[in-house]
């Protein structure tokens, strides 16, 4: 079953409040819109309504499908539903779009279409412990930020009232230029310094007493930080909206990043914990147990099994030791300890054989007498690899002078100076 063809009703209407003609480009559509909706922007004393009829007409006649439907059926067609209406959209987004998305180009005149910009967020770093990222703390910090003239309601002035600033022209910026050579120039934008950016200045004698034309006061506030169990270093914590406030401005967020002080003993990797302990040759094998500090205060017995031989650059791991986990902090990670074995310097021939004596015997050699006569005697020697190393590259480095000035070439100049 077929639905009956709407009603044919008024087509022209769009093309008339642009001033064009029924077969205008998009080109010739964008122009003719431009021209028309500057001269008719409430910035710029137009007509609020003919403001609005431009956007609605330029919204349908620039969509390929709404100008089709347009063309064919006319404006009732859009109004009963048809390529999804066409006035759904603030005929300051549509000016705006031309201007690079701001609301209006006129600078520092109250426009009903002019998006509020947003204020740069504040970012402070905190420090903190890595017993505060173990155990979770709060801690209260003093801020000073700008709020709105509550005397004058962020105007300024007591009346209200304010003027273009002639510097900028209201529009807050200024261009200068900087010559950096021939036919060569640099053209830097900052904000103007008459009037702070504003693009508005007020009178003397108008100025608000409070907060004397700034339009913004300081006030102290103390914000309480709150550690979470868990938190990672460079986590950030975030207060919404309570950064500096401005007029006409989105007020940015407070943010706090997480820095983690070093830690004398313990390291940490994600939710796990390290931690390097020493044991000397006669604990690693006989056995050890020692106590170590947390970092919530307990103190953890940490000891071997019976008849359990620690070999050195060893790791032993205890469970549910390690870090909490952020949000879920009944759940941690690993403890792990990291042994480094200490050997004695030298040890007594009467202690040699003692050890010989309980220790596990030496392998039998594999070479005869005949073999070890043949073989020459030396003698092991202490040596430290960095000294060895730098020892090494002083004299390559001094070989290479050397070579340099016993090439041909510099006797080849020698010769000509001589000559």
């Amino acid at each position: 079953m077929f639905g009956r063809a709407p009603k044919k009703s008024d087509n022209t209407k769009y093309y008339e409040i642009l001033g064009v003609a029924k077969s205008a480009s998009p080109d010739d559509l964008k122009k003719a819109y431009k021209k028309a909706a500057i001269k008719n922007h409430p910035d710029k004393g137009g007509d609020p309504e003919k403001f609005k009829e431009l956007a609605h007409a330029y919204e349908v006649l620039s969509d390929p499908e709404k100008r089709e439907i347009y063309d064919q059926y006319g404006e009732d067609a859009l109004k009963e539903g048809m390529g999804g209406g066409g006035g759904g959209h603030d005929p300051f987004d549509i000016f705006g779009s031309f201007f690079g998305g701001g609301g209006s180009p006129f600078g520092g005149g109250s426009s009903r279409g002019r998006r509020q910009r947003r204020g740069e967020d504040v970012v402070h770093p905190l420090k903190v412990s890595l017993e505060d990222l173990y155990s979770g703390t709060s801690k209260k910090l003093s801020l000073s930020r700008n709020v709105i003239c509550s005397k004058c309601s962020g105007k300024g002035s007591k009346s209200g009232a304010s003027t273009k600033c002639a510097g900028c022209q209201g529009t807050g910026m200024k261009v200068s230029i900087r010559h950096l050579g021939p036919s060569m120039i640099q053209q830097m934008q900052h904000a103007c310094n008459e009037c702070k950016g504003t693009g508005e200045t007020i009178n003397d004698r108008d100025r608000c007493p409070q907060c004397k034309g700034e339009k913004v006061v300081q006030e102290k506030k103390v914000l309480e930080v709150v550690v979470e169990k868990g938190m990672q270093n460079g986590q950030k914590i975030t207060f919404p909206g309570e950064a500096d406030e401005a007029p006409d401005t989105v007020t940015g967020d407070i943010v706090f990043v997480l820095q983690q002080k070093e830690h004398p003993k313990f390291k940490r990797k994600a939710e796990d914990l390290f931690v390097e302990h020493t044991l000397s040759l006669t604990d690693a094998l006989c056995g050890f147990q020692f106590v170590l500090s947390h970092l919530d205060g307990r103190q953890l017995l940490i000891k071997s099994n019976p008849g359990e031989v620690i070999k050195p650059d060893s790791y032993k791991a205890i469970n549910d030791e390690g870090m909490p986990l952020y949000t879920r902090p009944f759940m941690r990670g690993k403890l792990y300890i990291h042994f480094t074995v200490e050997f004695p310097e030298s040890i007594s021939l009467d202690q040699v054989k003692s050890l010989e004596a309980v220790l596990p015997p030496k392998p039998a050699s594999k070479l005869t007498d005949m073999e070890l006569d043949e073989c020459e005697e030396t003698t092991l020697n202490d040596v430290n690899m960095e000294e060895e190393s730098r020892r090494k590259q002083q004299q390559a480095q001094q070989e290479a002078y050397d070579e340099d000035d016993d090439m041909p070439g510099g006797a080849q100049r020698v010769q000509c100076a001589q000559q």
